[in-house]
């Protein structure tokens, strides 16, 4: 059976067969997790680590008056940081976007697993450092680009984690994210993301169905969002 976390991380580092294998251990004990549900809710004391075998969640801050900003979206093979439970309390929550089945690893045995090969050590530091590159590509989007442009960029990233995760059917991926969840990770209205979505839409350049985007015009949404994919480690391209 297909584990997104070992196929995620086998993308960074040239696993053995038995790293694969400690890999795929942690995960047992998954369990099945209803969507819009709080893995773990900012000021709550941190421990477990959490692995998202299959589904969506995010990474969000509530402001004061109740607004949601998302910080991160994230994907079947993704998981919480390793080294957060050196923090008295958790500085965000973690909520699933949609049904989702989830591992919860202690942190000892996630460190255990980290030191046991120097190979998952490079895998784990490689995609930490991809997190970061996204978190600054975020800041960039939420600081310069405008609105159309940070939709755009959005969409370019997600096609490209999915095509590491293989997601992808051709110019068609999955994509849960709502309007809603796309204006709290932006920092719009959903309002806007509406009239955005409508003028890409005219524009040629993607198809928006129920959970899914087509992309149908690769490089002019390229050129659109201004988009470098080197904090990604990817390419781009549709399938032939």
């Amino acid at each position: 059976m297909a584990n997104a976390f070992v196929d995620k991380l086998s993308g960074y580092a040239a696993l053995t067969a038995d790293d694969r294998a400690a890999l795929a251990k942690v995960c047992e004990g998954a369990r099945p997790v209803a969507g819009r549900y709080d893995l773990i809710r900012e000021g709550d004391k941190p421990g477990t680590v959490f692995i998202l075998l299959e589904g969506w969640a995010c990474r969000y801050k509530l402001l004061p008056e109740g607004g949601r900003q998302i910080m991160a979206v994230l994907m079947p093979g993704d998981f919480s940081d390793t080294h957060v439970a050196v923090l008295d309390e958790m500085d965000h929550s973690i909520a699933t976007l949609t049904p989702a089945r989830v591992a919860s690893v202690q942190r000892a045995e996630m460190e255990a697993l980290i030191a046991s090969s120097m190979l998952i050590t490079n895998a784990f530091w490689w995609s930490q450092l991809v997190d970061e590159g996204t978190l600054r590509a975020w800041i960039v989007s939420m600081g310069r680009r405008g609105s159309v442009e940070r939709v755009a960029h959005l969409m370019c990233e997600i096609y490209v984690r999915a095509q590491h995760i293989g997601l992808v059917q051709g110019p068609q991926i999955e994509f849960p994210l709502t309007q809603i969840v796309l204006a709290d990770a932006l920092g719009l209205t959903p309002v806007h993301v509406n009239r955005v979505l409508r003028t890409l839409r005219m524009a040629g350049v993607v198809q928006i169905g129920r959970g899914t985007l087509t992309i149908t015009d690769p490089d002019k949404l390229v050129q659109i969002a201004g988009f470098d994919d080197n904090y990604l480690h990817r390419r781009l391209k549709l399938a032939a």
